[in-house]
């Protein structure tokens, strides 16, 4: 059994200004919009969760942070795995246990989550880290890094526009937090964490609305033993 708790983060007294609140309110308010705008557009998502089944084997235990509702990355992650799907935005979770009633999902914050310590083969978060407060992307890294056992991978997105941490008025309907670095620092980020980019590239590519956007698709692996981290080009 994995011993797995949300963390003290609640909803009961948090600040208007809170990244953490922005994000969980604007996913609420949003949840089904959001369904069908991602829907409408072809991402690189499918061709990287097919390079992360590749290398992680049926049945392993996979965690998900940021999962969302009732997208086709997460069905795909949750036919094929020992599935735990994580989420702070109590809409899009609800959409999810429609979608996949036997599947595993807790309502947490990623960034305050508990995990025993080496105890998932994987770890998948997709499009999250960018709604995660600047000081906050690299600890989380860390925690990730802490989470999975030796040999096991992440498969996640940075952003790369180099933004502090803003709050977009208007994105899809709701207000949204957004923050990101350059990639020059992701990739110290993730060498900080202990993680090993098998790869790790910049892959723009077209949302509605939005245009062109550049998200760094990072397939990364922890070391068997800290002396096996080998920086792939």
């Amino acid at each position: 059994m994995h011993r797995l708790r949300p963390g003290d983060r609640s909803r009961r007294g948090a600040a208007v200004d809170d990244p953490h609140e922005i994000v969980r309110a604007g996913y609420d308010a949003i949840a089904a919009r959001y369904a069908a705008w991602s829907s409408s557009f072809e991402s690189p998502v499918g061709a990287w969760v097919a390079k992360f089944t590749e290398r992680v084997p049926a049945c392993a235990r996979v965690l998900e942070l940021g999962c969302g509702g009732d997208n086709p990355s997460t069905l795909e992650l949750a036919r094929r795995y020992d599935y735990l799907g994580v989420d702070l935005s109590a809409s899009q979770l609800a959409r999810a246990r429609r979608a996949l009633p036997d599947a595993r999902f807790l309502e947490a914050d990623a960034t305050a989550l508990e995990v025993e310590a080496e105890s998932f083969d994987g770890v998948v978060s997709l499009f999250m880290l960018g709604h995660v407060p600047r000081a906050e992307q690299g600890p989380l890294l860390r925690r990730v890094a802490h989470w999975l056992r030796p040999g096991a991978w992440l498969l996640t997105t940075m952003g790369t526009a180099a933004a502090d941490d803003v709050v977009e008025a208007d994105w899809l309907g709701a207000p949204m937090f957004f923050a990101s670095f350059d990639e020059a620092t992701n990739r110290r980020l993730l060498a900080e964490a202990g993680l090993d980019p098998a790869e790790a590239r910049v892959v723009p590519f077209e949302e509605p609305g939005h245009g062109l956007v550049r998200f760094m698709w990072v397939l990364a692996q922890k070391p068997h033993s800290r002396h096996e981290a080998v920086t792939h080009t």
